[in-house]
C-alpha cells in the first residue's frame, strides 16, 4: 500500500494538472458514474492529501475522496486521452492532461460534514504543517501497544506505513516491540522529527530512503539495493542480512499480521523500568 509521501506527490501532481479548470469526469467500468456525474464539468479549486487520502475540492463543496488501498494506481498524460483499458473507475481531463483511476479501495463524492469526519478519526500527518504531533505523542505514550503498531495506527499517526515504521525505528535504536509507554517526551519529538524528515524526502525523491550518507552504496562500496520497492533502507525486507551498521544478520517476524524487521543488536528491548520521566 503507498505510504504518505505518495499521496502527498499525487496531490501536488493533480493540483498542477487540473487546479482551476472544469473537469471532465466519467467512470468506463461504471461504479463510479454517479460520483463522476456530480463533479463533471465543475473546475477544480485545490487537492491535498491527508494521510493516506487523497482529496480533490471542486466548487460548490463538492470534495472526491480517494484511497488507493493495496492495488489502486493514477496514471496521466497529456490530451487526448487514450481509450479505456480495464476496469478504469474514474477518467477525468481538463486544461491538457488526462487521468484515469484504476483498483482504488475507495472513490466517492464526499459533502464537508463526512470530510470532517474523515479529517477528525486521522491522527497527524508528519507531512502537514497543521498536525498536532503533541496529541499523537500523548495517545502513544499511554499506551502499552509496541511502538511499531502505534506508529502505523492512522488514527495516531496518518501516513506512516509499514516501510517508514520499521525505518525509523531502527534508526532510533528502539525495538519494534518497545512499548509506547516506555517513551518520554524527548524521544518522542525525536522519532516524530526522524519521519517528518524521512517523509518529506520521500516527497522530494518518490522513493522510501532512509540510510544516513555514510551507509549509502556509495560510501560502503556494496551494491544498490535490487527491491520493487526502491531505496536504500537499514531492515525492511532485509532478513537474514547484514546490518549496516553493526554486520548483526537482520531479524523478521509478525506483528498484526504484518512483518517487522529489526536489528537485535542496534536495537536491544526495552523495558518499561528504563522509562525516564517526563
Amino acid at each position: 500500500m503507498p505510504e504518505g509521501h505518495t499521496i502527498h506527490r499525487l496531490a501536488a501532481r493533480h493540483r498542477e494538472l487540473f487546479a482551476g479548470h472544469p473537469v471532465g469526469a466519467s467512470s468506463p467500468q461504471g461504479r463510479f458514474a454517479a460520483g463522476a456525474a456530480l463533479i463533471d464539468g465543475r473546475r477544480l479549486l485545490d487537492t491535498e492529501a491527508v494521510g493516506k487520502h487523497l482529496l480533490h475540492h471542486y466548487e460548490g463543496d463538492r470534495v472526491l475522496h480517494v484511497h488507493l488501498g493495496l492495488y489502486g494506481k493514477f496514471a496521466d498524460g497529456e490530451l487526448p486521452a487514450p481509450a479505456p483499458l480495464g476496469q478504469v473507475r474514474m477518467a477525468l481531463t481538463g486544461g491538457r492532461h488526462w487521468l484515469e483511476l484504476r483498483g482504488p479501495t475507495a472513490c466517492e463524492i464526499l459533502e464537508p460534514p463526512a470530510v470532517d469526519l474523515l479529517r477528525a478519526r486521522l491522527g497527524a500527518d508528519p507531512l502537514r504543517d497543521d498536525s498536532d504531533p503533541a496529541a499523537a505523542g500523548a495517545r502513544i505514550r499511554s499506551s502499552t501497544k509496541p511502538l511499531l503498531a502505534l506508529l502505523m495506527d492512522q488514527s495516531i499517526v496518518a501516513g506512516c506505513g509499514l516501510i517508514y515504521a520499521n525505518e525509523v525505528l531502527f534508526r532510533a535504536g528502539l525495538s519494534p516491540q518497545t512499548p509506547g509507554a516506555a517513551l518520554d517526551e524527548a524521544a518522542w519529538t525525536a522519532i516524530w522529527d526522524d519521519l517528518r524528515a524521512l517523509m518529506k524526502e520521500g516527497v522530494l525523491r518518490g522513493r522510501i530512503d532512509t540510510v544516513h550518507t555514510r551507509h549509502t552504496p556509495e560510501a560502503m562500496r556494496r551494491a544498490p539495493r535490487v527491491d520493487r520497492h526502491g531505496g536504500e533502507v537499514y531492515v525492511y525486507r532485509r532478513s537474514g542480512q547484514p546490518c549496516l551498521v553493526c554486520e548483526t544478520p537482520i531479524s523478521m517476524g509478525g506483528m498484526a499480521g504484518r512483518n517487522t524487521y529489526w536489528c537485535p543488536a542496534c536495537q536491544p528491548p526495552v523495558v518499561m523500568s528504563r522509562r525516564r520521566s517526563g
